[in-house]
């Protein structure tokens, strides 16, 4: 009772009071006791209920690179039932169908460009080779939902003074984390790039590289995830300071317009064509000096096959490139890089991405160094890119297939080795001209018989 509600009692009423205050004020503090017990008891049934349910919630943290979507959140997964930070495989998180199968998020759907393949979209025929494809479309979609997932949580902590090292390394945890990685089966695609300002791809931190970033960067994010060898590629810039707005939206343009020009039947020559006449429409100043933006025409985006990043086929981002055509059921990484540069990309700096070549020779090799590290890459990686932060990893790249036995030592002699002799191929860091900046973004796409899917399409690019 508040000291203004016992003025108001009448003098007689408040005598009687007065002659059972103690017994009153005794039971008053009992029951007020009892009460906040039980409201105390309520709330937190209730936050053990939200908890079981996987966190729940209201997206509401924004990133806090620039040019990603207006409508992304970082912690969007929370919308699927996911923890903030995510700690729950996406696996997880989708019940089964009646057929079995999981229903995970279905990318982008557009039909294919063509007049010829205009039927596609209502072919009974077309309609029944997709539900063939049904197995591979859902290990397509889920290891997409765990990139997004795994990207959007980096999103959330990648911003200056932020370690790279660091960075990777809480990158790809979380991928292992979301996709329970199992070895060959699932896993990482491939390293994480994280190349700055002229370098425009293949670099990751070797391990005692200390490098910062920094806000005036401009850093490339690419990362893979893969389910069975099925592979998903995409990647985007990051940038703090305004300035550098133009060339991320000529860049990001242009990846648009090639994953809107691809298609079934497509030369890919068409392709490379109508990415360079938008990525070179645009320009940017820096420092009260104008720059065109331009492609870097030897680089390219590429089809995907099981187990293989690179399967064979190169589109452009420059016209007059191959004639070849995009066929059905195939998959492609559609990616464009634009430059403040030359447009001309060289390989230097240390060497920190390598993968077994697709088809190696069978080679005799003297050196037992050399064949124990061979016998490491085929078990934990196979035919996909690693890097030496892996092998020096206690579970050596994996622990579902070396448990917290995997490290390698001494392996540089053996590294050389088989590069030397054709087994492993080396991708150093790709770099323009000093002083110049590059910037990427990058889509996988499914050729679908019926349609066009853009399977790692995301709320933020």
């Amino acid at each position: 009772m508040s000291e203004e509600e016992v003025k108001e009692v009448p003098p007689k009423e408040q005598e009687a009071e007065e002659a059972s205050d103690e017994e009153d004020d005794n039971a008053a503090d009992t029951n007020d006791e009892t009460k906040k017990k039980k409201k105390k008891r309520k709330k937190k049934k209730k936050k053990k209920k939200s908890g079981s349910a996987g966190g729940g919630g209201t997206p509401l943290l924004k990133p806090h690179g620039r040019m990603l979507g207006e409508s992304h959140f970082t912690d969007y997964y929370l919308k699927h039932g996911q923890t903030n930070p995510p700690s729950i495989p996406v696996s997880q998180l989708f019940e089964e169908n009646p057929s079995g199968s999981k229903p995970y998020p279905v990318g982008e759907i557009t039909e294919h460009p063509l007049e010829d393949n205009k039927y596609r979209i209502d072919s009974a025929e077309k309609r029944a080779h997709d539900r063939l494809q049904e197995d591979v479309y859902s290990k397509v979609r889920q290891a997409a939902e765990v990139h997004r997932q795994v990207r959007s949580y980096a999103q959330s902590f990648i911003k200056p003074g932020i370690k790279l090292t660091d960075m990777c390394q809480m990158l790809e945890n979380k991928n292992r984390e979301l996709i329970q990685e199992d070895g060959l089966r699932r896993g990482i695609g491939f390293p994480t790039g994280c190349s700055l300002n002229h370098v425009a791809a293949h670099y990751t931190p070797n391990p005692g590289d200390d490098t910062v970033l920094q806000y005036d960067d401009v850093m490339k994010v690419d990362f893979g995830c893969q389910i069975d060898g099925r592979i998903i590629d995409s990647a985007w810039t990051v940038s703090f300071n305004p300035r550098y707005d133009p060339l991320l939206e000529a860049v990001k343009e242009a990846t648009e317009t090639g994953i809107k020009t691809a298609g079934i039947d497509v030369r890919l020559c068409d392709v490379g064509e109508a990415i360079q006449e938008v990525m070179e429409s645009y320009e940017v100043e820096l420092d009260g000096k104008t720059y065109p933006v331009q492609c870097i025409r030897n680089l390219n985006g590429h089809s995907i096959g099981p187990y293989q990043i690179h399967a064979g086929k190169s589109v452009p981002i420059v016209k007059g490139g191959d004639t070849t055509k995009m066929e059905e059921d195939e998959m492609y990484a559609i990616e464009t890089f634009g430059t403040t540069g030359r447009g001309y990309i060289v390989e230097d700096m240390e060497c920190s991405h390598y993968m077994k070549n697709f088809h190696a020779p069978h080679v005799p090799l003297r050196l037992p160094r050399s064949k124990k590290l061979l016998s490491h890459i085929n078990k934990t990686f196979g035919t996909l890119a690693f890097c030496r932060r892996w092998l020096e990893r206690e579970d050596g790249g994996s622990a579902a297939v070396n448990g917290q036995k995997g490290k390698q030592e001494k392996y540089m002699g053996a590294l050389k080795n088989l590069c030397d002799v054709g087994i492993i191929q080396p991708y150093p860091p790709l770099v323009d001209v000093k002083g110049s900046y590059t910037a990427q973004y990058e889509h996988t796409i499914m050729l679908r018989p019926t349609c066009k899917e853009i399977v790692s399409r995301g709320d933020d690019y």
